[in-house]
């Protein structure tokens, strides 16, 4: 599971880096027993049944994207390969391998009387949507985006789109495709590792000899539900999470009225844009310090300044923001392939904040008891609480990540990874940090970007407000403790 100070770990390597039919009023009426967050058993191989349901992780996009466009949930990425003997069938025959050692990527869903279902082929009989393509330089662009917006069908099409462009006589771009119910930022690593171990076989004139894995994606599916429970058992675990964000977020205002440069379309736009964020090495050593001092974490930092300032934007004392959980709660999930991650919300009471202190003491408290309580899917939330269905249970993200900088002198292939063209907004605010750390341990910075919605915010908008955040964050690593009225007048003049 993703570590609560970093809210989810990834790593990149290689190529890049049942319906809820009790009430509310029963559901809050029944204490918490078993707890909520006892350690779980790990997750073993399993006899297969007729119906395997989807993962909890899987429910809230598989919701999202039956009523909307299903190239807004795409996990699309691109490698250019520079140079030397570059073998496109071998490329290609890569592609097939991995996707016959991953069940997630040979799976379509469907909607079943005993609710939505994973139809997972077999290894052999699994045909992916691959192909190979000679294209010239000016066309690289637009063929990369298009493969980035691919609508893949969930029901009928195996959720994977690859496209191995070959430029000339020595290039070659690899443009992948994956629908988000089938990958999570954790899955790069090992795809990319099964993907560069495959290639090199089929360059050989062999078929890749992958290490066997533990446990697939079907036998965590059928564990998560067996940990989990029956919603309709009181006593289940499922039920006792549930309750807990049944209480924690009854009464909160939504949605937060941010102040949108024109008003929300009546038909969804995802077209987003980014601004970048960086702080330096100083800033997130005064962070860890400060983490430290609170018995905190930088996650934890950074969150309070967000919620500060998402608050001060809406102009609202009662925020909920959302973070997310990589939801691989053992080893024995680290090298498969699949979505194990889902969001979890974060309620912040700035009208119970003294100063920056209590502010942070509430986030530390807040963080830990949702990070208790990961595994309650939104459209089972959005079933139980009594809101319009307009209404989104959130509106605002940041998300943590960790990684390595590493040297010059670096042994790696000519790879490259490109820009896909395409930024997807699912929320008004979506903050992507990556916490940088040099191999030897010591702080390198902490990079990333804002991703938000064109058809809301003009760039000045967007930008205003990474600046705020920007300036709050150096006042909390520098120390401040003052009154958070004080704080956000500081942050303004800076």
């Amino acid at each position: 599971m993703g570590n609560p100070g970093t809210g989810v770990w990834a790593g990149v390597g290689g190529f890049g880096a049942t319906a809820v039919t009790t009430p509310l009023r029963r559901v809050a009426a029944v204490q918490d027993r078993p707890p909520a967050s006892v350690p779980l058993a790990a997750p073993a191989a399993v006899p297969r049944p007729r119906h395997i349901p989807i993962a909890p992780a899987q429910e809230r996009i598989w919701a999202a994207a039956r009523v909307g466009r299903s190239g807004d949930w795409n996990v699309a990425r691109a490698w250019r390969i520079r140079g030397g003997e570059v073998n496109p069938a071998a490329l290609a025959s890569a592609v097939a391998d991995v996707v016959a050692r991953h069940a997630p990527l040979r799976t379509r869903y469907r909607l079943t009387e005993h609710g939505p279902a994973q139809v997972v082929a077999e290894p052999g009989g699994a045909r992916a949507d691959i192909a190979v393509a000679a294209i010239t330089e000016d066309e690289l662009a637009a063929r990369v985006r298009e493969c980035a917006r691919a609508e893949l069908d969930l029901v009928h099409e195996l959720p994977l789109r690859a496209r191995v462009f070959v430029l000339g006589e020595r290039d070659v771009v690899l443009a992948l495709t994956i629908h988000h119910i089938a990958v999570d930022g954790r899955s790069v690593a090992p795809l990319v590792r099964d993907l560069t171990t495959a290639y090199r076989a089929r360059c050989a004139g062999r078929a890749p000899r992958f290490a066997p894995l533990p446990v697939d994606y079907i036998d965590y599916t059928l564990w998560k539900h067996a940990q989990l429970g029956d919603y309709a058992d009181p006593w289940s675990r499922a039920s006792a999470q549930l309750r807990y964000w049944a209480n924690a977020l009854v009464g909160r205002p939504s949605p937060l009225a941010f102040p949108y440069d024109r008003p929300r379309p009546a038909r969804p736009d995802t077209e987003g844009a980014l601004v970048p964020v960086a702080f330096d090495a100083a800033v997130q050593r005064g962070l860890l310090e400060r983490a430290r001092r609170a018995r905190a974490s930088v996650f934890m930092v950074l969150q309070a300044a967000f919620a500060l300032c998402v608050g001060d934007f809406a102009r609202c004392p009662d925020v909920t923001v959302a973070t997310a959980v990589a939801g691989r709660e053992h080893r024995v999930l680290d090298e498969l392939v699949g979505n194990f991650a889902d969001d979890v919300l974060m309620r912040v009471r700035l009208d119970r904040c003294a100063d920056a202190g209590e502010l942070l003491e509430q986030v530390r408290r807040v963080a830990l008891a949702a990070f208790a309580h990961p595994d309650t899917p939104n459209p089972r939330l959005e079933r139980c609480l009594p809101q319009d269905a307009e209404h989104p249970l959130f509106q605002a993200t940041l998300i943590l990540q960790r990684g390595v900088v590493h040297g010059p002198g670096r042994a790696v292939p000519a790879i490259d990874e490109i820009a896909t063209g395409v930024t997807i907004a699912k929320h008004d605010l979506e903050f992507a940090l990556t916490e940088l750390y040099h191999r030897d341990g010591t702080p390198a910075g902490i990079t990333g970007s804002l991703c938000y919605p064109t058809a809301l915010f003009d760039p000045a908008t967007a930008t205003a407000f990474v600046r705020r955040f920007m300036a709050t964050v150096d006042l909390l690593a520098g120390g401040y403790d003052g009154g958070l009225r004080s704080l956000l007048a500081a942050a303004r003049d800076r």
